[in-house]
């Protein structure tokens, strides 16, 4: 990113659910420059930005802390997030759960965080977030990053000063940045697509939903004949999908373009139209068979 700063729109903030009230520091930042915060255990708000969260889960951040507990993602979704809808058509996103009848995060104890080497990507920013922007005069979008300085964080005024890049690292965002990625960039083409696509179909929504959130239930979905049908996989990359988490992360988000979007790069079978044909087929017979022998059941009655 270039040295220019950008300024910052109070609606910026409003849109990523950040009280412009306490924001003081309406500046994009680049990788290299340098803001002060500091949080540890003995700054005397230790734990307060836990007490009143709105944080949303990325795929990855759901891998990482159903595996933390030790747990399934179809486990970890029932009892650790909340539904919420990223769109007007009801894009299913994640919430992290909090405790009953208060704002403070599950995972919160005395001493901290209970999942902190597994915490979730908008912990590990804070305090600082990050959006989209076109630099002056030109249509390409780069990464630009801001302070959010809250009313109750005491860690702006620690004597601690970093880049951005430094903060990033000590966080360890690259490797989430990286597996969230094609997430967002998933989210983004639905949301940019608009009326073009149009409401997805209920069924749509529930493969999304498996598809990009709950990992354990896709990779038996991928084992199954119904996939085997349609597309064509290597067997060097169905045992990489069901023997690596990320890379089954990072196909599901091919898998999810493909089938939205069009976006072809898995390979299909020759005759995947006509063996899901044959299948619609036998499927209808058989519920239709079912409806007459109950009918005859009836009139036998």
């Amino acid at each position: 990113m270039s040295d220019e700063k950008v300024s910052m729109r109070p609606d910026d903030f409003e849109s990523l659910g950040i009280n412009t009230d306490s924001v003081m520091v309406p500046v994009y930042l680049g990788q290299n420059d340098k803001f002060k915060f500091n949080c540890h255990p003995g700054i005397s708000c230790f734990n307060e930005c836990c007490k009143n969260i709105d944080i949303v889960l990325t795929p990855y951040d759901v891998v990482r802390l159903k595996n933390n507990l030790g747990i399934s993602s179809t486990e970890f979704i029932a009892n650790f997030a909340n539904f919420y809808e990223v769109d007007g058509h009801g894009l299913p996103g994640l919430n992290l759960k909090t405790k009953e009848d208060m704002k403070a995060c599950e995972f919160l104890t005395a001493e901290g965080c209970a999942v902190y080497v597994d915490r979730p990507t908008a912990c590990r920013y804070y305090a600082l977030g990050n959006l989209a922007v076109h630099k002056k005069d030109s249509g390409v979008a780069e990464t630009g990053y801001f302070v959010v300085q809250e009313d109750h964080c005491k860690g702006h005024f620690e004597d601690k000063e970093q880049t951005v890049a430094e903060y990033r690292h000590d966080q360890g965002l690259q490797e989430y940045d990286e597996m969230n990625l094609g997430f967002q960039e998933l989210v983004l083409k639905k949301k940019s697509s608009g009326p073009t696509v149009g409401a997805p179909s209920a069924r749509s929504m529930q493969l999304y939903f498996m598809a990009a959130y709950d990992m354990d239930r896709f990779r038996e979905f991928i084992k199954s004949d119904g996939f085997k049908d349609v597309f064509d996989l290597p067997a060097d990359e169905f045992e990489k999908i069901f023997s690596n988490e990320k890379a089954l992360l990072k196909f599901s988000t091919r898998f999810l373009k493909q089938v939205l979007f069009g976006e072809n790069t898995i390979a299909q079978k020759e005759d995947a139209a006509d063996v899901r044909m044959q299948k619609r087929k036998q499927r209808m017979a058989k519920k239709q068979k079912e409806l007459n022998d109950e009918a005859a059941g009836k009139d036998s009655n």
